[in-house]
């Protein structure tokens, strides 16, 4: 039964998704891609996450980043492009494609009020009302 469930969810997604274009990388991804093999063969040894930390270290200490800005804003540039071209061809499926998801918790339901709470807030209710009957007389 559950095997049967992945494999339609599986499918759902992989049509949802279509042919969307992808989200730009960063200056930092950019130059991180370009410079992994580079501190790979400086430090041998190292595992993946050593990897990025030392890539993330010694693009702190770069100076001059603007190369892979330029590089960055090229790609956000096409993106933004075929971004277009994929809303105004239709694409986008369902919600239109504004990329806007709603806020709700999965398997979680509205907390509805206790017994014991409601009879409490009615109590409070007649008390408040009984201090007004007081007052007008």
């Amino acid at each position: 039964m559950f095997k049967n469930y992945f494999k339609i969810f599986a499918i759902r997604k992989k049509v949802k998704m279509s042919d969307k274009p992808k989200r730009p990388m960063s200056a930092y991804m950019l130059w991180l891609n370009s410079a992994r093999e580079q501190i790979k063969a400086d430090n041998p040894g190292l595992k993946v996450t050593e990897i990025a930390k030392k890539g993330g270290e010694i693009w702190r200490a770069m100076k001059d980043k603007s190369e892979w800005e330029e590089k960055a804003a090229q790609a956000k540039e096409q993106y933004t492009k075929d971004l277009e071209s994929y809303n105004a061809n239709g694409g986008g499926g369902e919600g239109g494609g504004g990329g806007k998801k709603q806020a709700t918790k999965r398997g979680k339901k509205a907390k509805k009020a206790s017994p014991k709470a409601k009879k409490k807030k009615e109590e409070s209710e007649e008390e408040d009302g009984d201090d007004d009957d007081e007052e007008s007389e």
